[in-house]
C-alpha cells in the first residue's frame, strides 16, 4: 500500500549539517528496504502560496503565512505492508525529523498496466 506522508512544523530555518546528514541516512535506509518511493523537503512558506476557490471566486495568497502555527515542511510517498507499518515507518521519520506532525494518507491503488 502507498501513503502520503505531509508534515507539519514551525519554521525555524534551514536545516543544520548534522540534521541533514541524519535525514539523509534514514532516506538511504528507506530506499534501500524500497518503502521509499519519493520525498522532497519544502523551501520557507516565504516562497510559497495558497490559492483557494470559494463561491466561484479564485483567492491567491502570498507567504509566509503567518496566520499558520505550523506549515508544510516536506512529504514523502511510501510503500507500506499494513497501515500498522506506515506508522511505524513515520514514527521513525519523526525521530529524525522532530517536533511536528505528520498527516498520512493511504493513496489510491495504481491500476495493473
Amino acid at each position: 500500500m502507498r501513503y502520503l506522508s505531509l508534515y507539519k512544523s514551525v519554521e525555524t530555518g534551514p536545516p543544520t549539517p548534522a540534521e541533514m546528514e541524519r535525514m539523509g541516512a534514514l532516506i538511504q535506509k528507506w530506499m534501500a528496504d524500497g518503502a521509499l518511493l519519493g520525498a522532497e523537503g519544502c523551501l520557507p512558506s516565504v516562497r510559497g502560496m495558497r490559492i483557494r476557490l470559494s463561491d466561484g471566486k479564485i483567492t491567491v495568497t502570498d507567504g509566509p503565512f503567518t496566520e499558520s502555527k505550523e506549515v508544510i515542511g516536506g512529504f514523502a510517498i511510501i510503500e507500506a505492508k499494513s497501515k500498522e507499518h506506515a506508522i511505524d515507518l513515520v514514527k521513525e521519520f519523526m525521530h529524525v525529523a522532530g517536533d511536528g506532525e505528520c498527516e498520512v494518507r493511504e493513496l489510491h491503488s495504481q491500476p495493473a498496466v
